[in-house]
């Protein structure tokens, strides 16, 4: 399994056994148990590649999962909304991936999608959610000739009004949470907002780790 950050999976990975791998210069946090694995690659299309590699060379897995957060294009889809989606889509190359299981399409975006862009994807791609990584790991599994799928689940509605939460991705695809604890105390006016996301992010999380542990448990010997 390959998740952006630690905080979307850690109901599932908290008992999990965890070492620390290093590549080219990054650490990696990689969490085992059984015949599961799950690294956290930071937040973005590069950072979620380089994991993916890393992942495959170090496990040799049968499947690469891309899980965590999804924004909901689909007006219908609320958050904490586990999703499987049959089709990715690369919203940088409109390259394709059907994952031979679940339904409805997924598109990978470059950045953090506000409303307005959640509604420009949805029309151009007929998409029911949209996130930052499932494409690229879903192409970093296709060169090495690992099967792949994704298991998502929403965090933000499609008429949510995020906070600036691309202003504190690293270069790394860590998010800079004090910088931007700091930015939004300072701002009352995003008080509201923010707290809302968190909820539903928590919402999403719960959701999504017992849709794991369950494949998990199935995909157990």
């Amino acid at each position: 399994m390959v998740a952006a950050l630690e905080r979307e999976v850690a109901p599932l990975i908290r008992k999990w056994k965890v070492r620390t791998i290093e590549r080219d210069g990054r650490r990696y946090q990689l969490f085992e148990s059984g015949e599961a694995a799950l690294i956290c690659a930071g937040m973005g299309a590069e950072a979620a590649r380089r994991a993916t590699e890393v992942v495959i060379q170090e496990t040799r897995p049968d499947l690469v999962l891309s899980v965590g957060f999804v924004g909901a294009l689909d007006p219908a889809m609320k958050a904490g909304e586990v999703f499987e989606p049959r089709m990715v889509i690369n919203a940088a190359d409109s390259v394709r991936t059907d994952t031979g299981c679940g339904q409805g399409t997924l598109v990978s975006f470059g950045t953090v999608a506000g409303r307005e862009q959640k509604a420009k994807l949805r029309d151009a791609y007929s998409a029911a959610a949209v996130d930052m990584e499932a494409a690229a790991v879903a192409q970093a599994a296709e060169v090495r000739g690992v099967r792949f799928a994704a298991l998502k689940a929403v965090s933000d509605e499609s008429g949510f009004v995020m906070p600036p939460l691309e202003d504190f991705i690293s270069s790394d695809g860590g998010f800079c949470l004090t910088p931007f604890a700091v930015y939004i105390a300072t701002r009352p006016w995003l008080w509201g907002t923010t707290l809302t996301l968190a909820r539903n992010s928590a919402k999403a999380s719960r959701a999504l780790c017992v849709a794991l542990e369950k494949r998990v448990n199935r995909a157990a010997p």
